[in-house]
């Protein structure tokens, strides 16, 4: 996946605290209707963002006494949007590609351990899914317009 060397469409930092989540999915509605997505697509976005910065207010900062922040970044192409959400906190090293990852086929919900479906959640709902973990965690989220009419 390559992003334009352009400027991102629209960029937030908030605190990597529940409350804001909201307001990230929010921002993402906007976006995404302004982009002629359709409304299944965006509520698949909008989980998918909120699995990425739950992570961000779950995972990143834990231990280090108080919360961080996150970044949100939407880039915004003619048939696209990416999402990158980014955090400063404690690093993620997801399963390399290609490694057996446990099988949920036939489990109950109680088998399942928690916090363990967001990756998989994140891939399900969106075409594209990368996870860098450099000077924290980036999680980049791709999804395409399935329409091919374009909005005025």
């Amino acid at each position: 996946m390559t992003l334009n060397p352009v400027e991102p469409t629209v960029t937030l930092r908030v605190p990597a605290l529940a409350e804001y989540v909201d307001l990230v999915r929010l921002t993402l509605y906007g976006i995404a209707s302004k982009l002629g997505f359709l409304y299944e697509e965006i509520e698949d976005m909008k989980v998918a963002v909120s699995e990425a910065c739950n992570n961000a207010v779950l995972h990143a900062y834990d231990g280090a006494g108080q919360s961080g922040m996150m970044e949100i970044r939407f880039y915004a192409a003619e048939r696209e949007l990416t999402i990158i959400v980014k955090d400063e906190g404690r690093s993620f090293e997801p399963a390399p590609e290609g490694s057996a990852s446990p099988a949920l086929h036939g489990k109950t919900l109680d088998e399942i351990q928690a916090g363990g479906l967001g990756l998989y959640l994140m891939q399900a709902l969106m075409d594209e899914v990368e996870v860098r973990s450099e000077n924290g965690t980036e999680v980049v989220l791709t999804k395409r317009r399935s329409r091919s009419e374009e909005m005025a």
